[in-house]
C-alpha cells in the first residue's frame, strides 16, 4: 500500500509540477495586484453630467421606436422582448436569452442622451433618448468617450486599435461585448476598452497592467484556452486539474506524515537525529515545504476544484429569471414607461444617471451622483421610497407558498453578504434587509431597502459553497478582512506553495531524465 501511494504521488507530481507552479505564481499575482477592470464607482466618477432636457423620449417611447425600427429593418419581430418594467436584479448580466427589461438607466453616451436597458437574459443595449435608435458605439465615438473620461487635452494622441469579443483581465462581460480598444499615446502603453453596446469604459490599463493581467487571471483561470479556440472546454479542464492537484497534494501529505519522525515521547528518529528520511537538498526542501504548507496547497487545490461547481452539486448563486419575475410582480406601473423630463425638471450638475426601480405596484426614479449616492426623486405617481410592506410582499411572491420566517435590517455585513477585498462599499450597499424563508433550504434573501434590488440569495447549499470554496480559496472572513493581515497571510502560504511546486519541478525533471536513460539502456 505504501509503495502504491509513493508511486501515485511521484507520477502525479511529475505530471502536475509545472501546472502547480504556474497556478501558485499566478494566484500570488492575483492576490497582491488584482485585475484591471474599471469599477462602477469609477464609471460614475468620470461620467458626464446628465442635465435632462425637454423633448427627450420616455423609456416606453424609446423601446417602442427601437422595436419598430428593428421590425422594419429585419422584416420580422425578432427584437428582444421588452416591457416598461425596468428593474436591476442580482443575477442580471448573464446570457440566458431575451426577456423583459430588468434594468433601465438614462445617461449620456458621447454627449447624447440614451437609455441603457438590460433584459432578463443579461443582454444590454443603448437606445437613443432622442429618436429611439439602437446605438452601436463606433470607433470614433469610443475615442471621444475615452478623451472625455480622461479629461485629456487635444494634444494627447488617441488611436483606435481593434474591436474584439474578449479582453484580458475582463471577466463576466459577455453582455457588453464587442469591445473597442483605444490606444493612448502617453508613454506608458495605456489602453482603454469601451463597450460597443453601452459606450461604457470597462477597462483602463497600462502596458504593465496588462502584463500583470496575463501573469495573473489569464494564466490562473486558463483563459489561454480561449485564445487556442477551445474555450468551451475550459471549465472542464479547470475541474479536472483541480481534482488531480488536490489528489496529488493529499497523497503527498499522507506520505509526509508517515515518514516524519519528530522523536516525540522517545520514539526513534532517522540516523543522525534526522526527523525526515532525505539527505539530498531538493528532497528535503520538498519534504518540509509539503509538511508545513501542504495543508494549504490541498485546501487551495480542492477549493479550486469546487469553484466550478462540478456536477452542479451546489445551488445557483443567483435567483432564476422566473424567481426574479415573481419578485418584481405586477401590474406594471405606467409611470415607468411614460415619464420623461419636461422644461421644469432640473437636476444638480453632479447627477450623471437617472435609474428606474420597481417593486410590485411601487416605482421610484433615482438620481445617481458621481459619488454613487442615490436620491429618490419626488415624481408624481412614484413611491419615493419603498415601503417594508412592498419589500416583504416581493419576497413572499418569490417564495410562493413558503412562509416568511423572519427578517432583519442589517447595518453591518454578515458572513454571506460582504464586499470583496477590492470592492467598494457601493458594490455591497448597507443597510440591507435580510428576509429568511421557512423552506427546506433555509433560504435568505438580501434586499436593498433603498431601491428594492434583490442583491443576493443564499440557501444551505450556497452557504456550504461559501465556506468550502470562497472561505478557503480567498480567505475572506473574520480578521482576514483586514487587508494587511490578509496580504501577509497570503504571501506566507502561497510562498510555501511556490516552494513546494518549484521543488516538484526539479524532482520531476530528474525523474523523467532517469526514466528516459533507463529506457534507452
Amino acid at each position: 500500500m505504501f509503495g502504491l501511494l509513493t508511486f501515485t504521488h511521484r507520477w502525479f507530481g511529475v505530471a502536475l509540477a509545472i501546472f502547480m507552479l504556474g497556478w501558485f505564481s499566478s494566484g500570488l499575482v492575483i492576490a497582491l495586484v488584482g485585475g484591471p477592470p474599471s469599477t462602477r464607482s469609477e464609471q460614475l466618477l468620470h461620467a458626464s453630467s446628465l442635465a435632462p432636457q425637454e423633448g427627450w423620449l420616455s423609456l416606453g417611447q424609446a423601446l417602442k421606436l427601437s422595436a419598430a425600427a428593428h421590425v422594419s429593418a429585419e422584416g420580422r419581430a425578432a427584437a428582444p422582448k421588452v416591457s416598461a418594467a425596468p428593474m436591476h436584479e442580482h443575477g442580471a448580466g448573464r446570457s440566458r436569452g431575451d426577456g423583459a427589461v430588468v434594468d433601465a438607466r438614462l445617461t449620456r453616451i458621447d454627449g447624447a442622451p440614451a437609455w441603457i436597458v438590460e433584459a432578463e437574459g443579461g443582454r444590454r443595449r443603448a437606445i437613443s433618448a432622442l429618436d429611439g435608435a439602437v446605438l452601436d458605439v463606433s470607433a470614433a465615438q469610443a475615442e471621444r468617450i475615452v478623451r472625455s473620461w480622461l479629461a485629456a487635452p487635444a494634444s494627447l494622441q488617441l488611436s483606435y486599435s481593434d474591436t474584439v469579443d474578449a479582453v484580458v483581465g475582463l471577466r463576466n462581460a459577455d453582455a457588453l461585448k464587442p469591445f473597442h480598444r483605444i490606444a493612448i499615446e502617453d508613454g506608458a502603453g495605456s489602453q482603454a476598452v469601451v463597450s460597443e453596446r453601452t459606450g461604457e469604459v470597462v477597462q483602463l490599463t497600462t502596458r504593465a497592467g496588462r502584463a500583470v493581467a496575463y501573469a495573473g487571471a489569464w494564466l490562473h483561470l486558463f483563459r489561454w484556452l480561449d485564445a487556442l479556440g477551445v474555450g468551451e472546454y475550459r471549465r472542464d479542464v479547470l475541474t479536472y486539474a483541480g481534482f488531480f492537484a488536490a489528489f496529488g497534494a493529499l497523497t503527498g501529505m499522507i506520505l509526509g506524515f508517515i515518514r516524519w519522525r519528530p522523536g516525540y515521547f522517545g520514539r526513534p528518529t532517522y540516523s543522525g537525529g534526522r526527523t525526515q528520511p532525505f539527505r539530498e537538498f531538493w528532497f528535503k526542501y520538498h519534504f518540509w515545504a509539503g509538511l508545513i504548507g501542504g495543508t494549504f496547497a490541498l485546501l487551495w487545490a480542492a477549493s479550486g476544484f469546487l469553484s466550478t461547481n462540478p456536477g452542479q452539486i451546489f445551488s445557483s448563486a443567483a435567483a432564476s429569471p422566473d424567481e426574479l419575475s415573481r419578485y418584481r410582480g405586477g401590474p406594471e406601473s405606467t409611470i415607468v414607461a411614460d415619464w420623461k423630463p419636461d422644461a421644469q425638471f432640473t437636476l444638480d450638475p453632479d447627477v450623471v444617471e437617472l435609474q428606474w426601480s420597481r417593486v410590485g405596484e411601487e416605482a421610484t426614479l433615482f438620481a445617481v451622483s458621481r459619488d454613487g449616492a442615490r436620491r429618490a426623486l419626488p415624481i408624481s405617481g412614484t413611491a419615493g421610497t419603498f415601503s417594508e410592506a412592498a419589500l416583504f410582499a416581493a419576497a413572499q411572491r418569490l417564495a410562493g407558498e413558503t412562509r416568511l420566517a423572519g427578517h432583519e435590517l442589517l447595518q453591518v455585513y454578515d458572513s454571506y453578504y460582504y464586499p470583496g477585498h477590492r470592492q467598494a462599499a457601493a458594490d455591497k450597499p448597507l443597510p440591507v434587509l435580510r428576509v429568511d424563508l421557512a423552506d427546506a433550504g433555509n433560504t435568505s434573501l438580501y434586499i436593498d431597502p433603498v431601491d428594492g434590488r434583490l442583491l443576493a440569495k443564499f440557501d444551505d447549499s450556497r452557504r456550504a459553497y461559501r465556506w468550502l470554496y470562497s472561505a478557503v480559496h480567498h480567505w475572506d472572513f473574520g480578521w482576514f478582512r483586514q487587508i494587511w493581515l490578509w496580504n501577509a497571510w497570503m504571501i506566507v502560504w502561497v510562498s510555501f506553495g511556490l516552494a513546494l511546486a518549484a521543488s516538484a519541478v526539479v524532482l520531476g525533471w530528474r525523474r523523467l531524465r532517469r526514466t528516459a536513460r533507463e529506457a534507452l539502456t
